[in-house]
Protein backbone atom coordinates (compact mmCIF):
# COMPACT_ATOMS: atom_id res chain seq x y z
CA UNK A 1 0.00 0.00 0.00
CA UNK A 2 1.24 3.34 -0.96
CA UNK A 3 2.76 5.77 2.18
CA UNK A 4 3.76 9.03 2.37
CA UNK A 5 7.49 9.25 2.14
CA UNK A 6 9.77 8.84 5.18
CA UNK A 7 5.99 8.44 7.78
CA UNK A 8 4.73 4.70 7.45
CA UNK A 9 1.58 6.62 7.02
CA UNK A 10 -0.31 5.54 4.53
CA UNK A 11 -3.31 6.99 2.75
CA UNK A 12 -6.03 4.91 3.89
CA UNK A 13 -4.80 6.41 7.27
CA UNK A 14 -5.46 10.27 6.45
CA UNK A 15 -8.74 9.36 4.40
CA UNK A 16 -9.82 7.47 7.72
CA UNK A 17 -9.37 10.59 10.04
CA UNK A 18 -10.59 13.17 7.32
CA UNK A 19 -7.49 15.61 7.51
CA UNK A 20 -8.19 16.06 3.73
CA UNK A 21 -11.08 18.00 4.63
CA UNK A 22 -10.51 22.19 4.77
CA UNK A 23 -7.39 22.86 3.76
CA UNK A 24 -6.03 19.81 5.36
CA UNK A 25 -4.28 18.03 2.92
CA UNK A 26 -0.66 19.96 2.99
CA UNK A 27 1.83 17.13 2.89
CA UNK A 28 3.57 15.01 5.74
CA UNK A 29 7.34 14.64 5.87
CA UNK A 30 10.19 13.64 8.63
CA UNK A 31 11.04 16.03 10.45
CA UNK A 32 14.63 17.86 11.18
CA UNK A 33 16.24 16.32 13.67
CA UNK A 34 16.89 18.62 16.78
CA UNK A 35 19.89 20.73 16.85
CA UNK A 36 21.93 22.37 18.95
CA UNK A 37 21.07 25.94 20.52
CA UNK A 38 20.99 29.03 17.78
CA UNK A 39 22.53 31.78 18.46
CA UNK A 40 21.27 34.51 16.01
CA UNK A 41 23.00 38.18 15.84
CA UNK A 42 21.18 41.19 15.29
CA UNK A 43 21.56 41.41 11.60
CA UNK A 44 21.36 44.56 9.47
CA UNK A 45 18.63 42.86 7.28
CA UNK A 46 14.93 42.11 8.63
CA UNK A 47 14.48 40.43 5.66
CA UNK A 48 15.54 39.82 2.04
CA UNK A 49 13.95 39.77 -1.53
CA UNK A 50 16.00 37.85 -4.39
CA UNK A 51 15.16 38.73 -7.80
CA UNK A 52 15.72 35.15 -9.33
CA UNK A 53 16.54 35.63 -13.30
CA UNK A 54 16.34 32.01 -14.21
CA UNK A 55 17.75 30.53 -17.07
CA UNK A 56 21.57 32.32 -16.88
CA UNK A 57 21.38 35.76 -17.32
CA UNK A 58 23.60 37.27 -19.54
CA UNK A 59 25.45 39.91 -17.46
CA UNK A 60 28.60 40.93 -19.28
CA UNK A 61 25.38 42.89 -21.01
CA UNK A 62 24.29 43.86 -18.07
CA UNK A 63 26.21 45.12 -15.37
CA UNK A 64 29.97 43.95 -16.49
CA UNK A 65 30.02 45.61 -19.78
CA UNK A 66 33.25 45.04 -22.34
CA UNK A 67 33.13 47.96 -24.50
CA UNK A 68 36.62 47.47 -25.58
CA UNK A 69 36.44 43.67 -26.55
CA UNK A 70 35.98 42.30 -30.43
CA UNK A 71 32.22 43.25 -31.52
CA UNK A 72 31.50 39.55 -30.79
CA UNK A 73 32.29 39.74 -27.54
CA UNK A 74 31.03 43.11 -26.47
CA UNK A 75 27.80 42.91 -27.97
CA UNK A 76 24.84 45.55 -29.08
CA UNK A 77 24.65 47.99 -26.00
CA UNK A 78 26.79 50.09 -24.62
CA UNK A 79 27.78 51.46 -20.94
CA UNK A 80 26.31 54.44 -19.37
CA UNK A 81 27.59 55.93 -16.11
CA UNK A 82 25.60 55.30 -12.49
CA UNK A 83 25.50 58.01 -9.83
CA UNK A 84 28.54 56.79 -8.50
CA UNK A 85 31.42 57.48 -10.53
CA UNK A 86 33.42 55.20 -12.29
CA UNK A 87 30.60 52.02 -12.37
CA UNK A 88 29.14 51.47 -14.93
CA UNK A 89 26.23 49.60 -16.23
CA UNK A 90 24.29 48.89 -19.65
CA UNK A 91 22.20 51.60 -20.97
CA UNK A 92 19.17 49.39 -20.85
CA UNK A 93 19.11 50.08 -17.40
CA UNK A 94 19.06 53.86 -16.40
CA UNK A 95 16.51 53.65 -13.38
CA UNK A 96 18.97 50.88 -12.24
CA UNK A 97 22.13 53.26 -12.53
CA UNK A 98 20.08 55.54 -9.88
CA UNK A 99 20.69 52.90 -7.37
CA UNK A 100 24.33 52.64 -7.33
CA UNK A 101 25.39 54.25 -4.17
CA UNK A 102 22.87 51.71 -2.42
CA UNK A 103 24.34 48.40 -4.46
CA UNK A 104 27.33 46.47 -4.78
CA UNK A 105 28.29 44.80 -7.80
CA UNK A 106 30.08 41.43 -7.53
CA UNK A 107 31.58 40.67 -11.15
CA UNK A 108 33.75 37.10 -10.38
CA UNK A 109 31.22 34.61 -9.16
CA UNK A 110 31.32 31.08 -10.81
CA UNK A 111 30.46 27.41 -10.03
CA UNK A 112 31.01 24.20 -11.64
CA UNK A 113 27.60 22.60 -10.53
CA UNK A 114 26.39 22.53 -14.47
CA UNK A 115 24.21 24.80 -16.06
CA UNK A 116 20.48 25.13 -15.13
CA UNK A 117 21.65 23.30 -12.00
CA UNK A 118 19.58 26.32 -9.82
CA UNK A 119 20.86 23.98 -6.28
CA UNK A 120 23.89 25.83 -6.44
CA UNK A 121 22.26 29.53 -6.06
CA UNK A 122 19.52 28.34 -3.07
CA UNK A 123 22.00 26.85 -0.86
CA UNK A 124 25.66 26.90 -1.96
CA UNK A 125 26.47 23.28 -2.68
CA UNK A 126 28.48 23.09 -6.35
CA UNK A 127 27.94 19.32 -7.19
CA UNK A 128 26.45 18.25 -9.85
CA UNK A 129 23.26 16.30 -9.76
CA UNK A 130 22.31 13.04 -12.14
CA UNK A 131 19.14 15.43 -12.83
CA UNK A 132 17.89 18.83 -12.60
CA UNK A 133 14.26 18.68 -13.61
CA UNK A 134 13.91 16.77 -9.68
CA UNK A 135 13.93 17.83 -6.40
CA UNK A 136 15.36 14.75 -3.71
CA UNK A 137 14.98 14.86 0.08
CA UNK A 138 18.48 14.34 0.64
CA UNK A 139 19.40 17.67 -1.17
CA UNK A 140 21.11 20.25 1.38
CA UNK A 141 18.14 23.12 2.42
CA UNK A 142 17.48 26.56 0.76
CA UNK A 143 18.63 29.88 2.05
CA UNK A 144 14.77 29.92 2.83
CA UNK A 145 14.31 27.29 4.19
CA UNK A 146 17.05 27.52 7.02
CA UNK A 147 14.84 30.89 7.67
CA UNK A 148 12.15 28.68 8.20
CA UNK A 149 13.86 26.13 10.66
CA UNK A 150 15.68 29.09 12.27
CA UNK A 151 11.94 30.72 13.42
CA UNK A 152 10.75 27.11 14.25
CA UNK A 153 13.71 26.91 16.41
CA UNK A 154 13.59 30.41 18.58
CA UNK A 155 9.99 30.98 18.03
CA UNK A 156 10.54 34.60 17.97
CA UNK A 157 8.63 35.95 15.02
CA UNK A 158 5.10 36.08 14.43
CA UNK A 159 3.49 32.70 14.17
CA UNK A 160 0.85 33.82 12.13
CA UNK A 161 3.40 34.89 8.97
CA UNK A 162 5.69 32.42 7.26
CA UNK A 163 9.32 33.09 6.78
CA UNK A 164 9.80 31.64 3.45
CA UNK A 165 7.68 32.90 0.47
CA UNK A 166 8.36 31.74 -3.05
CA UNK A 167 6.14 34.03 -5.97
CA UNK A 168 4.76 33.46 -8.34
CA UNK A 169 4.91 29.91 -9.06
CA UNK A 170 7.46 26.67 -8.26
CA UNK A 171 10.62 27.16 -10.03
CA UNK A 172 10.25 24.86 -13.11
CA UNK A 173 6.25 24.93 -12.81
CA UNK A 174 5.97 27.04 -16.38
CA UNK A 175 8.17 24.06 -17.66
CA UNK A 176 5.64 21.53 -15.93
CA UNK A 177 8.87 19.95 -14.01
CA UNK A 178 10.21 20.99 -10.71
CA UNK A 179 13.47 22.27 -10.31
CA UNK A 180 15.69 21.46 -7.59
CA UNK A 181 17.06 24.30 -4.58
CA UNK A 182 14.13 26.46 -2.97
CA UNK A 183 12.90 23.41 -0.84
CA UNK A 184 13.57 22.22 2.65
CA UNK A 185 15.75 18.87 1.65
CA UNK A 186 17.01 16.85 4.08
CA UNK A 187 15.62 18.68 6.89
CA UNK A 188 12.13 18.23 5.65
CA UNK A 189 9.29 19.24 3.30
CA UNK A 190 7.96 21.22 6.06
CA UNK A 191 10.06 24.09 5.73
CA UNK A 192 9.68 24.31 1.97
CA UNK A 193 8.19 27.29 0.96
CA UNK A 194 5.13 28.97 0.45
CA UNK A 195 4.19 29.22 -3.25
CA UNK A 196 2.12 31.25 -4.68
CA UNK A 197 0.59 30.26 -7.78
CA UNK A 198 -0.16 32.47 -11.20
CA UNK A 199 -2.13 32.17 -14.23
CA UNK A 200 -0.05 33.62 -16.98
CA UNK A 201 -0.65 35.16 -20.26
CA UNK A 202 0.55 37.91 -23.30
CA UNK A 203 -1.30 40.46 -24.77
CA UNK A 204 0.17 38.61 -28.24
CA UNK A 205 1.70 35.56 -28.35
CA UNK A 206 4.89 35.68 -30.14
CA UNK A 207 4.60 34.18 -33.86
CA UNK A 208 8.17 32.63 -33.84
CA UNK A 209 10.48 31.26 -31.15
CA UNK A 210 12.80 34.07 -29.18
CA UNK A 211 10.81 36.89 -29.55
CA UNK A 212 10.29 39.61 -27.15
CA UNK A 213 7.14 39.37 -25.25
CA UNK A 214 5.24 41.05 -22.11
CA UNK A 215 4.19 38.29 -19.28
CA UNK A 216 1.00 39.57 -17.50
CA UNK A 217 -0.76 37.75 -14.53
CA UNK A 218 -0.24 38.21 -10.91
CA UNK A 219 0.56 35.96 -8.03
CA UNK A 220 -2.22 34.41 -6.01
CA UNK A 221 -2.33 32.22 -2.68
CA UNK A 222 -4.90 29.31 -3.43
CA UNK A 223 -7.36 29.09 -0.47
CA UNK A 224 -7.30 32.51 0.30
CA UNK A 225 -10.29 33.51 0.79
CA UNK A 226 -13.39 32.69 3.31
CA UNK A 227 -16.55 32.27 0.59
CA UNK A 228 -19.78 30.71 1.62
CA UNK A 229 -20.74 32.72 4.11
CA UNK A 230 -17.55 31.18 5.99
CA UNK A 231 -16.52 33.19 8.81
CA UNK A 232 -13.54 33.60 11.22
CA UNK A 233 -15.19 32.16 14.04
CA UNK A 234 -16.65 29.04 12.24
CA UNK A 235 -13.36 28.41 10.25
CA UNK A 236 -11.79 27.93 14.14
CA UNK A 237 -14.80 25.52 15.28
CA UNK A 238 -14.13 24.03 12.22
CA UNK A 239 -9.92 23.95 12.59
CA UNK A 240 -10.60 22.49 16.35
CA UNK A 241 -12.80 19.61 15.24
CA UNK A 242 -9.99 18.25 12.82
CA UNK A 243 -7.51 18.99 15.55
CA UNK A 244 -9.42 16.75 17.59
CA UNK A 245 -9.73 14.14 15.08
CA UNK A 246 -5.98 14.15 14.65
CA UNK A 247 -5.20 13.87 18.34
CA UNK A 248 -7.51 10.55 18.36
CA UNK A 249 -6.50 8.89 15.20
CA UNK A 250 -2.81 9.66 14.60
CA UNK A 251 -1.76 7.74 17.67
CA UNK A 252 0.75 5.83 15.62
CA UNK A 253 2.09 8.01 13.45
CA UNK A 254 5.36 9.08 14.71
CA UNK A 255 5.54 12.57 16.50
CA UNK A 256 8.07 13.82 13.69
CA UNK A 257 5.56 13.58 10.97
CA UNK A 258 2.71 14.65 12.50
CA UNK A 259 4.67 17.53 13.92
CA UNK A 260 5.56 18.10 9.77
CA UNK A 261 1.47 18.09 9.37
CA UNK A 262 1.22 20.11 11.66
CA UNK A 263 3.37 22.73 10.35
CA UNK A 264 2.42 22.61 7.12
CA UNK A 265 -1.49 22.63 8.35
CA UNK A 266 -1.05 25.54 10.42
CA UNK A 267 0.41 27.42 7.67
CA UNK A 268 -2.63 26.85 5.55
CA UNK A 269 -5.00 28.26 8.03
CA UNK A 270 -3.19 30.99 8.67
CA UNK A 271 -3.04 32.30 5.49
CA UNK A 272 -7.00 32.94 6.08
CA UNK A 273 -6.87 34.22 9.19
CA UNK A 274 -3.93 36.53 8.48
CA UNK A 275 -4.73 40.16 6.69
CA UNK A 276 -1.53 40.98 6.44
CA UNK A 277 -0.27 38.03 4.51
CA UNK A 278 -3.77 37.96 2.70
CA UNK A 279 -3.71 41.89 1.52
CA UNK A 280 -0.39 41.45 -0.40
CA UNK A 281 -1.99 39.37 -2.65
CA UNK A 282 -4.74 41.42 -3.29
CA UNK A 283 -4.47 43.51 -6.38
CA UNK A 284 -8.07 44.53 -7.32
CA UNK A 285 -7.26 46.76 -4.39
CA UNK A 286 -4.29 48.14 -5.68
CA UNK A 287 -3.76 51.70 -7.54
CA UNK A 288 -3.77 51.11 -11.57
CA UNK A 289 -0.52 53.40 -11.00
CA UNK A 290 1.48 51.59 -8.65
CA UNK A 291 0.88 48.28 -11.32
CA UNK A 292 2.28 50.20 -13.94
CA UNK A 293 5.12 51.72 -12.50
CA UNK A 294 6.03 47.85 -11.54
CA UNK A 295 5.25 47.03 -15.31
CA UNK A 296 1.76 45.81 -15.46
CA UNK A 297 3.73 41.94 -15.68
CA UNK A 298 3.70 39.09 -13.61
CA UNK A 299 7.15 39.42 -12.16
CA UNK A 300 6.54 43.15 -11.66
CA UNK A 301 3.21 42.34 -9.61
CA UNK A 302 5.09 39.23 -7.88
CA UNK A 303 7.65 42.16 -6.98
CA UNK A 304 4.71 44.06 -5.64
CA UNK A 305 3.41 41.63 -3.43
CA UNK A 306 7.14 40.55 -1.92
CA UNK A 307 7.33 44.57 -0.70
CA UNK A 308 3.87 43.99 0.72
CA UNK A 309 5.38 40.58 2.42
CA UNK A 310 7.95 42.64 3.97
CA UNK A 311 5.81 44.88 5.72
CA UNK A 312 4.33 41.78 6.59
CA UNK A 313 6.66 40.40 8.75
CA UNK A 314 7.94 37.53 6.16
CA UNK A 315 11.64 37.09 6.22
CA UNK A 316 12.72 35.47 2.87
CA UNK A 317 10.90 36.45 -0.15
CA UNK A 318 12.19 35.31 -3.63
CA UNK A 319 10.81 36.57 -7.11
CA UNK A 320 11.36 33.96 -9.97
CA UNK A 321 11.40 35.48 -13.51
CA UNK A 322 10.33 31.94 -14.91
CA UNK A 323 10.22 30.51 -17.67
CA UNK A 324 6.71 29.31 -19.43
CA UNK A 325 7.28 27.44 -22.43
CA UNK A 326 5.13 24.50 -21.63
CA UNK A 327 2.09 26.10 -19.65
CA UNK A 328 1.74 28.74 -22.86
CA UNK A 329 3.14 26.11 -25.62
CA UNK A 330 5.16 29.07 -26.94
CA UNK A 331 9.10 29.32 -27.14
CA UNK A 332 8.95 31.94 -23.68
CA UNK A 333 13.00 32.06 -23.51
CA UNK A 334 12.88 33.85 -19.94
CA UNK A 335 16.82 34.55 -19.69
CA UNK A 336 17.86 31.72 -21.26
CA UNK A 337 19.01 33.86 -24.47
CA UNK A 338 20.37 31.13 -27.09
CA UNK A 339 18.94 33.54 -29.73
CA UNK A 340 17.90 37.11 -30.22
CA UNK A 341 19.97 37.45 -26.94
CA UNK A 342 20.03 41.70 -27.88
CA UNK A 343 16.69 41.87 -29.10
CA UNK A 344 14.79 39.97 -26.27
CA UNK A 345 16.75 42.29 -23.72
CA UNK A 346 16.13 46.22 -25.26
CA UNK A 347 12.77 44.80 -26.04
CA UNK A 348 11.16 43.46 -22.76
CA UNK A 349 13.82 41.74 -20.56
CA UNK A 350 16.04 44.87 -19.34
CA UNK A 351 13.76 47.73 -19.82
CA UNK A 352 10.95 45.61 -17.07
CA UNK A 353 13.61 44.58 -14.79
CA UNK A 354 14.48 48.16 -14.76
CA UNK A 355 11.52 49.61 -14.20
CA UNK A 356 10.57 46.97 -11.32
CA UNK A 357 13.87 46.71 -9.60
CA UNK A 358 13.25 50.78 -9.73
CA UNK A 359 10.04 50.72 -8.54
CA UNK A 360 10.97 48.25 -5.54
CA UNK A 361 13.63 50.24 -4.30
CA UNK A 362 11.82 53.19 -4.27
CA UNK A 363 8.89 51.91 -2.58
CA UNK A 364 11.19 50.11 0.25
CA UNK A 365 13.20 53.78 0.73
CA UNK A 366 9.84 55.48 0.60
CA UNK A 367 8.21 52.99 3.67
CA UNK A 368 11.48 53.35 5.61
CA UNK A 369 12.74 49.92 4.82
CA UNK A 370 15.53 50.35 2.55
CA UNK A 371 17.76 50.04 5.62
CA UNK A 372 16.12 46.55 6.39
CA UNK A 373 15.64 45.10 3.10
CA UNK A 374 18.36 43.29 1.50
CA UNK A 375 17.09 42.80 -2.71
CA UNK A 376 19.70 40.79 -4.71
CA UNK A 377 19.50 40.23 -8.06
CA UNK A 378 20.78 36.70 -9.45
CA UNK A 379 20.40 34.11 -11.79
CA UNK A 380 21.52 30.14 -11.73
CA UNK A 381 24.86 31.08 -14.21
CA UNK A 382 25.50 32.94 -16.78
CA UNK A 383 26.17 33.07 -20.46
CA UNK A 384 28.95 32.77 -23.05
CA UNK A 385 31.40 35.91 -24.22
CA UNK A 386 30.88 34.97 -27.55
CA UNK A 387 28.08 36.06 -29.92
CA UNK A 388 26.88 32.42 -31.34
CA UNK A 389 25.50 32.30 -35.14
CA UNK A 390 21.78 33.01 -33.62
CA UNK A 391 22.68 36.18 -32.20
CA UNK A 392 22.28 34.74 -28.93
CA UNK A 393 24.55 33.41 -25.70
CA UNK A 394 24.92 30.09 -24.81
CA UNK A 395 25.66 28.33 -21.11
CA UNK A 396 28.26 29.59 -18.91
CA UNK A 397 29.16 28.70 -15.64
CA UNK A 398 32.90 30.08 -14.97
CA UNK A 399 32.17 33.94 -14.64
CA UNK A 400 29.11 36.07 -14.07
CA UNK A 401 27.83 39.13 -12.00
CA UNK A 402 25.25 39.32 -8.76
CA UNK A 403 24.28 42.50 -7.64
CA UNK A 404 23.53 43.24 -3.95
CA UNK A 405 21.57 45.95 -2.74
CA UNK A 406 19.60 48.13 0.30
CA UNK A 407 20.46 46.93 3.98
CA UNK A 408 23.78 45.68 4.90
CA UNK A 409 25.39 46.95 1.57
CA UNK A 410 28.38 48.94 1.77
CA UNK A 411 26.46 51.13 -1.49
CA UNK A 412 28.95 52.22 -4.43
CA UNK A 413 31.05 48.90 -4.70
CA UNK A 414 32.46 46.75 -7.21
CA UNK A 415 33.81 43.72 -5.96
CA UNK A 416 36.08 40.80 -7.96
CA UNK A 417 36.61 40.98 -11.53
CA UNK A 418 36.40 39.05 -14.67
CA UNK A 419 38.70 38.62 -17.95
CA UNK A 420 38.85 41.49 -20.60
CA UNK A 421 36.00 39.29 -22.22
CA UNK A 422 33.95 38.90 -19.50
CA UNK A 423 34.43 34.64 -19.81
CA UNK A 424 36.88 33.96 -16.60
CA UNK A 425 37.36 35.56 -13.41
CA UNK A 426 40.26 37.36 -13.25
CA UNK A 427 40.11 38.65 -9.26
CA UNK A 428 38.90 37.77 -6.03
CA UNK A 429 36.58 34.45 -7.12
CA UNK A 430 33.58 34.23 -5.92
CA UNK A 431 31.42 30.63 -4.85
CA UNK A 432 27.65 30.27 -4.48
CA UNK A 433 28.59 29.38 -1.29
CA UNK A 434 30.14 32.75 -0.52
CA UNK A 435 26.84 34.25 -1.91
CA UNK A 436 25.12 32.44 0.24
CA UNK A 437 27.24 32.99 3.38
CA UNK A 438 26.77 37.00 2.50
CA UNK A 439 23.00 36.77 2.78
CA UNK A 440 23.36 34.97 5.64
CA UNK A 441 25.71 37.32 7.46
CA UNK A 442 23.21 40.46 6.73
CA UNK A 443 20.55 38.39 8.14
CA UNK A 444 22.29 38.18 11.63
CA UNK A 445 22.58 34.22 10.62
CA UNK A 446 25.86 32.20 11.13
CA UNK A 447 27.26 31.14 7.89
CA UNK A 448 28.76 28.21 9.77
CA UNK A 449 25.63 27.07 11.58
CA UNK A 450 25.50 23.67 10.88
CA UNK A 451 22.34 20.93 10.48
CA UNK A 452 22.04 17.21 10.53
CA UNK A 453 21.32 15.66 7.38
CA UNK A 454 19.33 12.21 6.99
CA UNK A 455 22.42 9.86 8.14
CA UNK A 456 23.17 13.02 10.76
CA UNK A 457 25.97 14.67 9.84
CA UNK A 458 26.57 18.14 10.67
CA UNK A 459 26.35 20.04 7.43
CA UNK A 460 27.63 24.16 7.36
CA UNK A 461 24.30 26.03 6.12
CA UNK A 462 26.79 27.47 3.45
CA UNK A 463 28.73 24.77 2.25
CA UNK A 464 32.26 26.03 3.47
CA UNK A 465 31.05 29.34 2.25
CA UNK A 466 32.59 32.92 3.62
CA UNK A 467 30.94 36.21 4.00
CA UNK A 468 32.36 38.80 1.13
CA UNK A 469 33.20 41.13 3.68
CA UNK A 470 34.43 44.19 1.54
CA UNK A 471 30.87 44.35 0.43
CA UNK A 472 29.06 44.23 3.78
CA UNK A 473 28.25 47.46 5.89
CA UNK A 474 27.33 46.25 9.34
Amino acid sequence: MWTYPGTGVTRRDTLKTGVFSTLGAMGLTRSARANETVVIEPGKAKSIIVLYLLGGAPTQDMYDLKPEAPVEIRGEFKPIATNVSGIDICEMLPLTARWMHKSAIVRSVHHEAGCHNTLASYTGYEQQLPSITTTEDHYPPSMGSVCEFLKERNGNRKNDVPAYVYLPCYLGWGQSFRRPGPYGGFLGNRYDPLYSVCNPYVDNPPEKPYEAHILRGVPEIPFSKLENGMTRDRLDSRKNLLQGLNERNFNDITSNSLASFNKQSERAWSILTSSSVRSAFDFESEHPETLKRYGNTLFGASTLAALKLVEAGVQFINVTWDIYWERLKLQFAGWDTHANNFVLLRDYNLPYLDLTYNALMHDLEDRGLLDETLVVTMSDFGRTPKVNGNAGRDHWTHCYSVMFSGAGIKGGTVFGASDAQAAYVHDQPISTGDVCATIYKILGIDPHYRVYDRVNRPIEIAHGGEPISAIIDM
